[in-house]
């Protein structure tokens, strides 16, 4: 069974980030921003829930990012989660997208890394990409200024990520292995101004 849980700031701690909730279009939303850190990607930045110990299960959000003001060039409006987050804030594992990859995305070679699994602390995107990794990136059909529905289905070492309902990435050795338990948080990167909502979520032990 689902369990829908309201997204209020004060039952979240903002790990490397400004959290708030606000109005967009009427809605109560969450809103988050990277803090700290501001120069350096794929890092402990998000949102997280107090009080969750999840380990397998299903994950569900709508999420929607913007690019900020002062967003760098290679900023891509970066926005997702990170899971099984530990006590310390110094493991877990995460899934994002990159918005500005996807369907106004003209570069062929950017199209292919519309989304991203990742591993805290080691296994970040530039590992992957250093030793010519691909198989933890995949393309998107997704835009900036739009909610994104992110479902991602968690068991032992193995993770399905879907983006509005379309499988978009399976991870079949999730690099911390099968029995980190932790946290769950919202994930926001580089120069992005990320929102979310709907948050939903099924633990299977």
């Amino acid at each position: 069974m689902s369990i829908s849980i309201e997204l209020k700031d004060n039952q979240l701690i903002a790990v490397n980030t400004d959290i708030q909730n606000t109005l967009f279009n009427d809605e109560l939303v969450l809103r988050v921003t990277k803090a700290n850190k501001i120069m350096e990607f794929d890092e402990n930045t998000y949102a997280k829930l107090c009080d969750m110990s999840f380990h397998n299960g299903t994950i569900e959000v709508k999420m929607l990012s913007r690019l900020l003001s002062n967003a760098p060039d290679f900023a891509r409006g970066f926005i997702g989660i990170a899971f099984r987050i530990n006590d310390e804030d110094n493991q877990f594992e995460s899934f994002y997208v990159r918005p500005t990859n996807g369907r106004k995305c003209n570069d062929p070679v950017r199209k292919t890394h519309g989304c991203q699994y990742f591993s805290y602390p080691k296994y970040t995107f530039s590992y992957f990409r250093d030793n010519h990794i691909t198989q933890y990136e995949a393309p998107v059909d997704i835009d900036l200024n739009e909610w994104i529905s992110l479902k991602a289905i968690i068991k032992d070492d193995k993770g399905e990520f879907y983006i509005n309902n379309q499988l978009t990435l399976k991870v079949e050795d999730m690099k911390h292995g099968k029995d980190l338990r932790g946290s769950i948080g919202f994930f926001v990167d580089i120069g992005t101004e990320a929102f979310f909502k709907d948050f939903k979520i099924t633990l299977d032990d």
